[in-house]
């Protein structure tokens, strides 16, 4: 399993001419690894998610997502690799505030045609995963912040994706439950042996990444992770 990004370059339309957001851009990360994404905003980092995520098809390059080359799929075919091989952490985690934990991650079982029993059993399973075992009967209100994040981690996990990327998932966070989560993002990479594109402003959690790349006016290149 494993995210290979070959000389993507992403355009959109300004005024009469076209503002280059990704240029040329090569990423690969293997499975069980996580690649931290750090760059000013407006630099490109939410376009190169969108594009690895198959939201938005390149003007140019290749997108490789666990052995399948996605150029040639149609919109129907790109759904459903979305929802069985990418899993998507968001930066606020948007839980459905009527659903309990359990039932937010069985929403994406259910959407990809899994049988309610098995749904139930893999839900209760990644909550416990996650840190949140005795709370799967919780509703959002009932979670705090933290702990809305780790419902956030396990929903994306549900379908056992190949490649999981994550938009800064501490921002909201205060120092102490961000480090918790991050820890919690790389402990599952390697569990889950997920290929994790983790996009950040926080310098502390570079670290942890087994490498780091930067993107600047468009292009990516790679950075020196620091050292623990």
């Amino acid at each position: 399993m494993s995210l290979e990004l070959t000389d993507v370059t992403l355009t959109y339309p300004d005024g009469e001419a076209r503002l280059t957001a990704l240029d040329e851009v090569s990423l690969t990360v293997p499975a069980g690894c996580l690649t931290a994404v750090i760059g000013p905003s407006g630099s490109g980092k939410s376009s190169l998610l969108a594009v690895a995520a198959t939201l938005i098809s390149p003007d140019r390059g290749r997108v490789v997502i666990d052995g399948t080359d996605t150029a040639g799929l149609g919109r129907a075919a790109r759904t459903a690799l979305r929802r069985t091989a990418v899993g998507t952490v968001f930066q606020q985690p948007n839980l459905l505030p009527s659903l309990t934990a359990a039932e937010q991650l069985q929403v994406m079982a259910h959407l990809d045609g899994r049988p309610a029993r098995t749904a139930r059993a893999r839900a209760r399973e990644l909550l416990a995963a996650v840190g949140l075992d005795g709370q799967a009967d919780r509703r959002p209100h009932q979670l705090s912040g933290g702990q809305r994040q780790r419902v956030n981690i396990a929903r994306a996990l549900m379908n056992e994706p190949a490649v999981l990327l994550v938009d800064e998932p501490t921002s909201a966070l205060d120092h102490e439950r961000g480090a918790a989560v991050l820890e919690l993002l790389v402990t599952l990479t390697r569990q889950r042996g997920t290929a994790t594109v983790l996009v950040t402003h926080d310098p502390a959690h570079l670290a942890s990444a087994d490498a780091v790349a930067e993107v600047r006016d468009g292009r990516l290149r790679p950075r020196a992770a620091p050292r623990p």
